[in-house]
């Protein structure tokens, strides 16, 4: 039996505190689009272990608090706030350790083109991966668990509205001006492009930034913060260690991919990636090549 989307439950496995949850029939066009949203939901964990369902469809999993220990086939990791997973679909047997009560955001992606959508976000092909998640990506898994209850239960949301969602998510991992809320403003959206067009080569200062931006630094920290909900350098970090996953993948060495990125010395670079992703840079492209 189970009383939810994600999660099974039953005498054995205990249930946990659905927040909210739904799922969504998406349209023809999101369907011919061949990735679309099927279910999100999220939930509050108790210290205690539970069971996800085996599902036809890839699942985004965040962390907004807590930390739980995620095992599976070949996968023991520890989540902590703002980790995020995603987990193939048809894998098998997954539970959750929670050590610490947890608050989870959740989705199920389905269609043709789910696998290659969820890649471009990080995924690996065949096995589930952990990864940091920026604000504005937990905020938007916030508005589609919102906007999937509505269509689930009063037909007021509509496949177009989590399309647009679902992008932005993608968007905004790919270090494209996605804000908090809303589209960033010239001002901080002109650093983020900046980061951007030098493909992350560059490493900006604070004050570097805030001359791209036209304002003093402290009001640009601010702004950027604000709107970004991360500082600046923070962000930097974030999106250069992003780019240097898609560079492992695509058969960089660490110490080309270190360079790409613009961290020469080898030893800070898989110091800095491993703090950042979880593993080292080698073991990553050994994972990730398979």
């Amino acid at each position: 039996m189970s009383d939810s989307l994600l999660f099974v439950t039953s005498e054995i496995n205990p249930a946990p505190a659905v927040l909210a949850e739904g799922k969504h029939q998406p349209d023809a066009l999101a369907s011919a689009s061949g990735v679309y949203i099927t279910a999100s939901g999220t939930a509050m964990l108790e210290t205690t272990e539970y069971h996800l369902m085996t599902s036809e469809d890839w699942i985004w999993l965040a962390l907004e608090n807590g930390m739980v220990q995620l095992k599976g086939p070949d996968t023991d990791i520890t989540l902590k706030s703002g980790d995020c997973c995603m987990i193939p679909a048809w894998t098998d047997g997954v539970e959750l350790q929670v050590t610490q009560e947890a608050r989870v955001l959740w989705m199920m992606v389905g269609g043709t083109l789910a696998g290659a959508f969820l890649q471009r976000m990080g995924a690996l092909p065949h096995r589930i991966i952990k990864q940091g998640s920026l604000p504005s990506q937990l905020n938007l898994a916030r508005h589609i668990v919102q906007a999937t209850v509505r269509v689930s239960v009063a037909q007021d949301a509509s496949s177009a509205q989590l399309q647009q969602l679902l992008w932005a998510m993608l968007a905004s991992h790919s270090g494209q001006p996605v804000a908090m809320d809303a589209v960033l403003s010239h001002e901080i959206a002109k650093v983020v492009d900046a980061m951007r067009k030098n493909q992350y080569k560059d490493s900006f200062s604070l004050a570097e930034m805030a001359a791209l931006s036209r304002m003093p630094v402290e009001t640009f920290r601010k702004r950027f913060v604000s709107e970004v909900g991360m500082p600046p350098q923070s962000y930097q970090l974030y999106c250069k260690m992003e780019r240097a996953k898609t560079l492992l993948k695509e058969g960089y060495s660490v110490r080309q991919a270190g360079v790409e990125v613009g961290m020469n010395d080898p030893y800070h670079f898989s110091k800095t990636f491993k703090n950042i992703v979880g593993m080292s840079p080698s073991s990553y492209s050994k994972t990730a090549t398979k």
